[in-house]
């Protein structure tokens, strides 16, 4: 059976070992100590433990986010320019200017207006810097 080390299954959740640390000591998430008195969390439970908290948020209508992005930055939207497809969002996140090309019909889902804060969510296999 595959099992996970306390960070790897804070890895996969999007939460610190601290979290899961204390899943485990309240009983919410099972786990093990391995040979080496290290807690390891069995696979089969930590994905009913997803699976089991998804469906609790779903139902309340609030949760927790789960993403494997981990470049977040809350900013303002500062201009919003629209044309019959698509949308330009620029954003000011503290000293950073992001712009976000998406659907016009994401933007106005959003409501994404000048004044609108947003929180900008970063996930690129590529990064190119230049001097």
């Amino acid at each position: 059976m595959t099992t996970f080390r306390i960070s790897e299954a804070a890895g996969l959740l999007g939460v610190s070992a601290d979290t899961v640390r204390r899943w485990v000591d309240g009983g919410r998430l099972p786990a093990e100590r391995d040979e080496h008195g290290h807690r390891r969390v069995p696979g089969e439970e930590l994905a009913a433990f997803v699976r089991d908290q998804a469906r609790r948020d779903a139902a309340s209508g609030t949760g927790e986010r789960f993403s494997s992005a981990r470049n977040r930055m809350r900013g303002i939207v500062t201009e919003v320019v629209r044309d019959g497809v698509m949308a330009q969002v620029e954003i000011q996140a503290g000293p950073f200017r992001v712009v976000s090309l998406m659907s016009r019909e994401a933007a106005d889902e959003l409501g994404l207006r000048a004044g609108v804060v947003v929180e900008a969510v970063v996930k690129s296999t590529n990064v190119v810097v230049e001097v």
